[in-house]
């Protein structure tokens, strides 16, 4: 019965969004091209029209910065929405990372808002980076695996869509393994939590 239940349900994941790649995509590429590299005036852009287009409380409009430890990189970010299936943040840093992307059970879009984004997926004749300068969008399918650099400051809208529970183990494993910052591990799951259940109780899976 569960996995039957499990199966319709990651089938039919198409009903529980609210976010779309081609509408983020629009949307990233209309702050830019008003904004420029006024990070913050096309961040502000970006969650402006979002809070219009999705009224109700889906937008967190506190922009609370948290510390990101995950796959040996670091950043930060700022959770715009967490929900079961969907999450969207601003994640990047002011003076570069580089790590491992880990291996999702969600698709991920990077949309690059500032500065540029390299990543490198091995096999046979693979020898030179994939890059994603500001603008562009670095797709990571769900359940592939790549490295990644982001070069000296660079900002991301990042969307996830599929199953986000099952990824919160990898942002957390750093902590334990390395960083030892159970006051930002705390906040984390703080906001995170807040987000999934406050939609959880509007209907929004």
């Amino acid at each position: 019965l569960l996995s039957t239940l499990t199966y319709f349900l990651n089938s039919h994941l198409d009903w529980f969004y609210i976010f779309t790649p081609e509408h983020l995509h629009d949307l990233s590429s209309r702050a830019i091209k008003t904004h420029g590299n006024d990070t913050a005036a096309v961040v502000s852009y970006i969650v402006g029209e979002l809070s219009e287009k999705l009224p109700g409380g889906y937008v967190n409009l506190d922009e609370e910065w948290i510390f990101n430890n995950a796959g040996g990189a670091m950043g930060a970010m700022y959770i715009i929405h967490a929900s079961i299936t969907e999450y969207l943040i601003i994640f990047g840093t002011a003076i570069g990372t580089e790590g491992h992307t880990g291996r999702h059970t969600a698709d991920d879009y990077f949309h690059i808002l500032k500065g540029t984004q390299t990543a490198y997926l091995p096999g046979a004749g693979l020898y030179e980076p994939e890059v994603y300068p500001q603008g562009s969008v670095h797709h990571l399918r769900r359940g592939t695996v790549k490295q990644y650099k982001m070069d000296e400051a660079c900002f991301a809208l990042e969307y996830a869509r599929g199953w986000i529970p099952p990824m919160l183990g990898f942002g957390y494993a750093d902590t334990f393994t390395s960083t030892l910052d159970f006051p930002t591990l705390w906040r984390t799951t703080w906001v995170t939590g807040r987000e999934m259940v406050s939609n959880l109780l509007r209907g929004k899976l």
